[in-house]
C-alpha cells in the first residue's frame, strides 16, 4: 500500500501584482493542506516576495490572478516556463489580506484545478 507521505507534494506558486493581498492570501489557504506546498510572489518592483526564475522552477502549477501576470512571466521568464501550466484566475485587485469574499472567489476559481480545504 502506497503511503501518501512518500509522495511528492505538488508545488503551488501564486502570483500578483504586489504579493501583498490575493496572491498571499491564496497561500495561505495551501498552507499545511496535505498534498501541496505553496508559495506566492508579486510580478512589481516593490514586492513583497517578487517572482524569480528560481520560483517559476520550483512550481508544478502557477496561477496568476490577471492576464497582465502571465503576460509578464511570458515576457520575462520564457525559457523558465517551457513546460508549465499558467492558469489565469481574473481576480482583479479589489481585496485585501485574507477578505471573505477573497477567499470565497479564490476557493470557487481554483475548484476547478485542486482540492479546497473548508
Amino acid at each position: 500500500m502506497l503511503d501518501i507521505r512518500e509522495i511528492a507534494p505538488v508545488h503551488l506558486l501564486f502570483i500578483c501584482s504586489r504579493n501583498k493581498w490575493r496572491s498571499r492570501t491564496a497561500e495561505e489557504l495551501y498552507r499545511d493542506f496535505l498534498g501541496y506546498v505553496a508559495k506566492s510572489a508579486g510580478t512589481e518592483p516593490g514586492s513583497r516576495q517578487r517572482v524569480t526564475e528560481g520560483l517559476i522552477g520550483w512550481a508544478d502549477l502557477i496561477f496568476v490572478m490577471e492576464t497582465k501576470h502571465r503576460d509578464y512571466l511570458r515576457d520575462k521568464f520564457p525559457e523558465a516556463l517551457a513546460g508549465k501550466k499558467v492558469i489565469c484566475l481574473r481576480i482583479p485587485d479589489d481585496f485585501t489580506f485574507n477578505d471573505p469574499d477573497l477567499i470565497d472567489l479564490l476557493k470557487a476559481d481554483l475548484s476547478p484545478h485542486l482540492p479546497i480545504r473548508d
